[in-house]
């Protein structure tokens, strides 16, 4: 709806001042359009149930610019309610401003307040506006998304990615391990086929165990994590079993003796173990318990002490480790996490390194900091990191993403003729000849173990070191170009194993 605010006027120049004074004017009118007073006496004009605030919340007027001309606009929805409000709210406008405007020395208004016309309504509601609100709605989650995205990057300092962890830690990453729900639930690389990716990472970071201290011809590194749960245990153990496989003379050491889980992992006997060998009731040999077809010595925590810290630098500790590095090829220690306590740190100390295990979003930057500093104190090094529990999508090698197996069924034998076939070249079967043609009782069973066997002999180590096995390793600086000959190392990595496409 559209009112013309006007004066009378009977000359030119009163023409020109009364326009001006129109002008004016109109740009009060519009807050008196909206006022309380107009609002009230259309619902008492109406006999509206709605309150004069509600109408008043509805009602808009703006003033035309450079003219004398007011647009009132209500919005309400139903059409034919609308017109009708709009009526009524300039019917009582106008008469409004009659009454403001009369001057007790004049018999009429000095200004009038006129329609133009009919109310005009809008052929298509004005709101809701779905595609419009769809749009806004898309830029605005958009936006959203973005700065959530920029304050997570901002505040989170969770460990995600291999390359940062990598640079934070000024150390070779060792190995990624992926997590899914069979990791999970089965836990050791025992109960995956042997090209499992999980089979796999655990090759790859052996490997790259083979250029740490290469000049040393007994190895022994202390595996731990910042806090506990990140799952150094399991990637010890994995580590161990793998390293055994490939015919090494490997020790896994329960060293956390304040909450020892290799010998519940493992299936082994805990009564009797390192504890009963440091306070000398037995020997190393005594204690030492085999696991595995693979040859793999494990020695658990035994009876746990009261102080075990005061238990790993003493001297019968450093007998013990002593003993076995003459022993064994490598020998790996399962310590306590590094920020709860110093027991990690002791060990690491008198070992060759620490292989520190992280554990993908769980451990921060900080706590991997903090972990650096305690090994720095005992002038302990960190020899490598190992990212654990990362998603699949993450494992950058094209290894874990594209199997490298021989296809069954690409080489079959040459088809024998069956009892039908026989019969279609005019011969009769023999009942007895066909029979025996069809597998015995056993015969699945002895398919199973002649491919086991067959995948043993091509997972088998021998004595040349492949060249493919060094696939997405990482060197350290200080590792020296060759290993002399006739030295028995881990640089000496069997080929057959960890073979990728």
């Amino acid at each position: 709806m559209r009112l013309f605010v006007s004066t009378p006027n009977s000359t030119s120049s009163d023409a020109y001042q009364g326009g001006l004074f129109s002008e004016q004017r109109a740009a009060s009118y519009a807050e008196i359009v909206t006022g309380p007073e107009v609002a009230r006496a259309v619902v008492d004009r109406l006999g509206l149930k709605q309150s004069p605030a509600s109408l008043q919340s509805r009602t808009d007027a703006s003033v035309v610019p450079n003219t004398v001309i007011l647009k009132v606009t209500i919005t309400d929805p139903v059409q034919a309610r609308a017109r009708v409000l709009v009526q009524a709210v300039a019917q009582e406008f106008i008469a409004l401003v009659q009454k403001l405007e009369r001057s007790p020395n004049r018999a009429g208004s000095p200004i009038n307040a006129s329609l133009l016309g009919a109310p005009v309504t809008s052929s298509t509601p004005v709101s809701p506006v779905p595609p419009r609100n769809v749009g806004l709605g898309a830029v605005l989650g958009l936006l959203l998304g973005v700065g959530l995205a920029a304050l997570r990057e901002a505040f989170d300092t969770k460990v995600r990615d291999p390359d940062e962890l990598m640079e934070f830690t000024n150390a070779p990453l060792l190995g990624t391990v992926h997590f899914d729900n069979a990791v999970a639930k089965k836990g050791l690389i025992t109960s995956f086929n042997p090209r499992d990716p999980l089979v796999e990472v655990f090759r790859v970071l052996r490997t790259n165990l083979q250029f740490v201290r290469v000049d040393q011809p007994s190895k022994m590194f202390v595996v731990t994590s910042a806090v506990a749960g990140d799952g150094k245990t399991t990637t010890a153990c994995n580590l161990a079993i793998s390293l055994a496989r490939a015919g090494y003379r490997v020790a896994l050491v329960e060293g956390d003796l304040r909450r020892p889980g290799v010998a519940t992992g493992l299936g082994l006997e805990r009564a009797a173990g390192l504890t009963t060998v440091l306070i000398g009731r037995l020997d190393v040999a005594q204690v030492m318990q085999k696991w595995g077809e693979d040859g793999l010595s494990v020695l658990t925590s035994g009876a746990l002490p009261p102080h075990p810290a005061e238990l790993l630098q003493s001297r019968a500790m450093s007998d013990v480790l002593a003993d076995l590095r003459k022993s064994f090829d490598v020998v790996l220690i399962d310590a306590p996490p590094l920020l709860p306590v110093t027991d990690a740190a002791l060990l690491a100390a008198q070992s060759d390194g620490a292989i520190l295990v992280v554990r993908h979003g769980a451990t921060s930057r900080e706590q991997v900091r903090m972990s650096l500093e305690r090994l720095t104190s005992v002038h302990a090094r960190l020899v490598g990191t190992v990212l654990n529990r990362s998603p699949k999508r993450q494992v950058t090698s094209y290894a874990y993403s594209y199997e490298y197996a021989p296809v069954r069924g690409r080489h079959r034998p040459p088809a024998t003729r069956s009892a039908n076939s026989e019969r279609t070249a005019g011969k009769s079967a023999d009942p007895e000849e066909v029979s025996a043609r069809k597998p015995a009782n056993g015969g699945r069973a002895a398919r199973k173990r002649a491919n086991a066997e067959r995948e043993a002999r091509e997972l088998a180590p021998s004595d040349r070191f492949d060249s493919s096995l060094v696939t997405d390793t990482v060197v350290p600086a200080d590792a020296p170009e060759a290993v002399g000959p006739g030295r028995r190392d881990l640089a000496t990595e069997r080929p057959g194993e960890g073979r990728r496409g």
